[in-house]
């Protein structure tokens, strides 16, 4: 066990949830209740590295500004617990509730130490709260469900209601196997054997933290599709850590993926770019949805880091933040459902209109924007029509030397090549890259232009970039380390660089 008594604040995060000290990782247990949204996570209570893995706990009302609060549900000398989900337990199926309140239900990993007699298994477990989260008590009765296996993990459980009955259904992981297994109980204690799936696109990782869950297609009630989460790492499309997803039909048993590439896969994986993917950055990870949240809203959270390099990154007495909540949709593209994301912006009720600019030709080169349209905590919001050769889109996070245009000091760049149709975000020279010789990177990602625009929604904040494209048909995660004085926001443009539309800075 060590203990962290410094804490380096300068790129702790405005709008993203990070405990105030130690090491954080997956989300867990994400649930809606009584008006307030729960954050449980996995943490280290006694240092800023993976270990003595337990869940900690913040609430929100809003899902922007956290309240951090005592570690939920702590690791002791048989067992550490790993990650998981967390219901409303409605009808009170599994007794746990007590005076008519539905209790809050975890299922989570034990991944049990020496100590114990189960002794390097990964089994699934229970601890309940009868105070609205506010304190845990774990199951005499765990672990609920045991495979005998090293590697079954991350069960993420909720209420399925249809055609084959009403029940509890866990969705969990044989890790090294790539497998998703699907189980069903009716009071969250004994569970019965339905189904698995996989291996299937994606498989250089370990598959890690799946979820599964209906959303209607354009808002259609009639028109659903079930979507299947799988995170892994290696093998991220943007190299280590990455989440993808499949879409399909679940029919209370089995999970149907209409979105398996199975034709033409080639041994070095260069049909990874034909794969469904949550995010094409390097820093979205382990992303799980909340259960319960109000209208039937489908919102994610993901760890905004990678096990490359997460460890390693600059922020010591802590380490890691949570991405942006996101809600997801399905909508029609090319006649067939595509996933959409839109994060919860922090700006739509407290930011302000700093700069904006309106219809104009790009010069060649780079465009400084003026002192007020720059900082480090910012939302972007741009209209591009690219030429028809170049590369076209914006500096971000800019300082030092700038040199001529954007070829010198600290910068982060995100443009689009109408060559090739794609955006990158560059941040090989985006401020300390160098704690880690994986983290320098330039993801990409295919983004077709709609009416011959590309549209942009950037978050900033203090240490990293989330990219939304074309309303969120693709978003692009990366952390990035610049000094505190590298604030500078500009426009690019090379070659045939096209047009701006419009652009606006929050603040």
């Amino acid at each position: 066990m060590n203990t962290i008594t410094q804490l380096d604040c300068r790129f702790r995060p405005k709008w993203h949830y990070a405990a105030e000290r130690n090491w954080l990782n997956d989300p867990n247990g994400l649930v809606y209740s009584n008006g307030t949204y729960h954050l449980f996570y996995q943490h280290n209570p006694h240092g800023d590295v993976w270990g003595n893995m337990s869940w900690g706990h913040a609430t929100s009302a809003d899902l922007l500004n956290w309240e951090e609060q005592p570690v939920a549900i702590a690791c002791d000398d048989e067992e550490a617990i790993f990650s998981g989900s967390a219901v409303v337990d409605v009808h009170n199926t599994s007794g746990f509730g007590a005076g008519g309140v539905p209790p809050l239900v975890a299922i989570y990993t034990s991944a049990y130490a020496p100590a114990s007699p189960l002794a390097g298994r990964q089994a699934q477990s229970l601890a309940y709260s009868t105070d609205d989260g506010a304190t845990w008590t774990k199951y005499d009765g765990n672990p609920v469900l045991d495979r005998a296996s090293a590697d079954f993990r991350d069960p993420k459980v909720f209420w399925y209601d249809g055609d084959a009955g009403s029940y509890w259904v866990m969705v969990a992981v044989e890790a090294l196997d790539r497998e998703v297994v699907l189980y069903k109980s009716a009071d969250l204690k004994s569970w019965e054997y339905l189904s698995s799936f996989g291996p299937a696109n994606a498989t250089d990782g370990v598959w890690e933290c799946p979820d599964l869950f209906e959303l209607p297609v354009d808002g259609d009630a009639q028109n659903t599709r079930w979507v299947l989460v799988v995170n892994l790492s290696p093998g991220g499309i943007a190299g280590g850590s990455g989440g993808q997803y499949f879409i399909g039909t679940f029919d209370g048993v089995e999970f149907r993926s209409e979105t398996t590439v199975t034709e033409g896969l080639q041994p070095d994986g260069s049909r990874m770019a034909e794969y469904g993917w949550l995010d094409w950055g390097r820093d979205y990870y382990a992303a799980v949805s909340f259960s319960n949240v109000p209208a039937g809203r489908r919102l994610m959270v993901g760890w905004m880091n990678n096990w490359q390099y997460g460890a390693s990154t600059p922020s010591d007495g802590w380490r890691s933040a949570m991405s942006l909540v996101r809600e997801v949709r399905l909508v029609s593209r090319g006649g067939r459902p595509a996933l959409v994301q839109a994060a919860v912006d922090p700006f739509a009720a407290a930011g302000m209109e700093l700069f904006a600019l309106d219809r104009r030709r790009l010069p060649e080169g780079v465009t400084w924007l003026p002192a007020e349209a720059s900082g480090e905590v910012l939302r972007i919001d741009a209209e591009f029509e690219p030429g028809a050769a170049g590369r076209t889109g914006l500096v971000l996070r800019a300082g030092g030397d700038f040199g001529a245009g954007a070829s010198g000091g600290e910068r982060t760049v995100l443009a689009y090549d109408s060559v090739a149709g794609e955006l990158t975000l560059d941040r090989t020279a985006s401020g300390n890259v160098g704690f880690h010789e994986t983290f320098p990177s330039v993801e990409r990602v295919a983004v077709p232009l709609e009416d011959g625009r590309l549209r942009l929604r950037i978050f900033l904040d203090r240490c990293s970039v989330e990219v939304f494209a074309q309303g969120g048909l693709a978003t692009i995660t990366d952390q990035v380390f610049p000094a505190g004085s590298s604030t500078a926001v500009g426009l690019l443009a090379e070659g045939d660089g096209g047009t701006l539309v419009n652009l606006s800075v929050t603040g």
